[in-house]
């Protein structure tokens, strides 16, 4: 497998390592960098102060040169009625994005012996992990602490693991 980070917008070389390693260390792939990409023209919802999630998703997909692309954006996304996504792919699709705008909070997680920026690396991880994972099939797990598990806060992401559980790990087998 071939992964595609698109980067859309300024984001940090920290944020696109990350991504690189969590790929690399979880699904064991090939992974590069697409050169920088704009912001989809109309992805943006005046109304929200949002943007919309599937056309980043849209433009990862028609630009990127794996068989798996993720779009990275630092700005905020939403998907039809969600308050807010910290990512979005479709299962068995060819494209996924992350946000890391809601990923970046002063919460520490309960672990206030690491520093924010190790904190929001994990996240990062988790995130580009997750969402590959439901291009390759699989969908959300009960186990609170497989990275395929549900997160709609932080804090449940950082219970999460930056790795597949036994059983989201066969499904690829």
């Amino acid at each position: 497998m071939h992964v595609d980070v698109v980067p859309v917008g300024d984001i940090s070389a920290r944020v696109k390592r990350e991504a690189s390693d969590g790929l690399r260390s979880v699904y064991d792939c090939e992974v590069t960098m697409h050169d920088p990409e704009s912001v989809p023209t109309g992805a943006y919802d005046a109304n929200r102060d949002q943007y919309r999630a599937e056309e980043f998703i849209d433009l990862a997909q028609r630009v990127g040169d794996g068989t798996k692309n993720i779009a990275i954006t630092s700005h905020d996304l939403y998907y039809r009625r969600r308050n807010y996504v910290f990512g979005l792919a479709y299962l068995s699709g060819s494209g996924s994005v992350i946000s890391t705008n809601r990923l970046q909070t002063s919460s520490d997680g309960g672990f206030s012996n690491r520093s924010a920026g190790d904190i929001f690396a994990d996240r990062v991880r988790k995130e580009v992990v997750h969402e590959i994972g439901h291009t390759l099939g699989l969908e959300h797990c009960d186990n609170k602490r497989c990275v395929m598990n549900f997160s709609p806060t932080v804090r449940e992401v950082d219970v999460k693991e930056q790795s597949l559980c036994g059983s989201c790990q066969r499904q690829l087998d």
